[in-house]
């Protein structure tokens, strides 16, 4: 049996794609997506542009990724998420293709690794491997075992540890994570 052929294109992700992505992320992670670890570190925070990406067939976006930046024990690192793929595209490698294109990018730029809060099985398939339970700290609950990175500069996971704060933050929110003004 043969493979169907590739129908979908991974480009950047253009200010006109930002509505269907939100509307893809809120399908696909629902309202308890706020309540996580990893979207305190984005509250607040532009995704980096040059780093996101989706995936389109037929003027449909059918997926999307973006990375935010983030500080591990004082050094400037990524956090990828989220990964979202439409419901009935899933299965197809438009994920794997989208985070190969992140992390392709993300290797000509400064950071030096990149981490998320996954399932090892499948993201292992593009090279992240699980931390050591205790090496980095998220602010919130976070199950240890689900802490994955990936190095983008030679043995960048073997010093990595430490707090994970937001590298910068491009517009202030309230604690409830409402924009100011």
């Amino acid at each position: 049996m043969n493979a169907s052929p590739i129908s979908w294109q991974v480009r950047l992700e253009a200010s006109a794609d930002a509505q269907a992505v939100e509307a893809l992320n809120a399908d696909s992670f629902g309202p308890g997506r706020f309540a996580k670890s990893a979207y305190r570190l984005r509250e607040g925070v532009d995704p980096i542009a040059a780093l996101s990406f989706v995936a389109v067939e037929d003027g449909i976006l059918r997926g999307s990724v973006r990375f935010w930046p983030i500080s591990v024990g004082g050094h400037e690192e990524l956090l990828l998420g989220p990964l979202a793929v439409q419901t009935g595209q899933r299965g197809k490698g438009i994920g794997i293709a989208l985070m190969q294109a992140g992390i392709d990018a993300a290797r000509q730029g400064p950071w030096r690794g990149i981490l998320l809060v996954g399932d090892e099985p499948y993201y292992t398939k593009v090279g992240f491997s699980r931390l050591p339970p205790g090496r980095v700290k998220f602010p919130g609950p976070v199950d240890q075992n689900r802490i994955l990175g990936l190095s983008l500069k030679a043995g960048e996971l073997l010093t990595l540890s430490g707090q994970i704060r937001r590298a910068a933050i491009d517009h202030p929110v309230t604690a409830d994570g409402a924009a100011v003004g």
